[in-house]
């Protein structure tokens, strides 16, 4: 893990507990499981000890681990744990995965024919980002926002969870959605590095997402290469 960080990066403490948070979701780490000395797991993600020891404080805070003073540190995950990325499903083939994006464009338009009916605009915000999970590309997705949530939206003002960004920036909480899961060509407009040829076969996430009274303020589709990814979701 690098210290350097694209602009909407999340800070690089929240970055691990939230790596620490999808793997105790998905059962890697285990209630009760001890996690290696901090100066030995700080080495391994290349990060400094003060740095990991935020990260630590942070998943205390949202009681998950249990810091013994000199035992060590152990999971508590007797509850589902709910992070940054909770609502983001796909997950490496052979892990969890830490989640970052880069935003390939940003244009405020008319809504297209193809879109269903949601939200009160005609207008809504295309985004379109290719998805990493630790640093691997993983997926491509273009997200249409209602444009009555915000007049303007720029690539740079964006964080990598735009849910985050919707709750801090346009006081929008998203708070459920439904997703529908299946195979469709990857978009011309994929870039290179997604490592998909256009027009082949992708796994496809199609989502509609509701705000606290229950409209629907976003859909998107994200499109993901199934020899990286798969799409997982766990109720506990």
């Amino acid at each position: 893990m690098t210290q350097e960080q694209p602009s909407g990066a999340l800070p690089i403490y929240l970055q691990v507990s939230e790596m620490l948070i999808r793997d105790i979701a998905a059962g890697t780490l285990v209630d009760g499981s001890r996690l290696p000395p901090e100066r030995d797991m700080a080495k391994s993600l290349d990060i400094s000890v003060g740095t990991l020891r935020k990260s630590l404080a942070e998943l205390e805070k949202r009681g998950l681990l249990d810091r013994r003073q000199g035992s060590g540190n152990y999971i508590r995950a007797t509850q589902s744990p709910e992070g940054i990325y909770a609502f983001f499903r796909l997950e490496l083939v052979n892990g969890t995965g830490l989640p970052t994006a880069q935003v390939l464009d940003v244009t405020r338009m008319k809504k297209p024919d193809h879109l269903p009916q949601f939200g009160r605009s005609i207008d809504a915000h295309r985004i379109r980002r290719i998805r990493f999970l630790d640093k691997t590309p993983a997926a491509v997705e273009e997200i249409w926002l209602d444009g009555s949530y915000a007049k303007t939206l720029t690539a740079g003002e964006l964080s990598e969870s735009l849910y985050l960004h919707y709750r801090e920036a346009l006081d929008l909480w998203i708070t459920g959605f439904d997703d529908s899961v299946g195979v469709a060509p990857c978009p011309d407009w994929a870039p290179i590095e997604f490592g998909v040829t256009p027009g082949a076969a992708c796994g496809i996430v199609e989502r509609h997402s509701r705000a606290r009274d229950g409209a629907i303020a976003e859909v998107s589709r994200n499109w993901f290469d199934s020899n990286v990814a798969r799409y997982v979701a766990r109720m506990r």
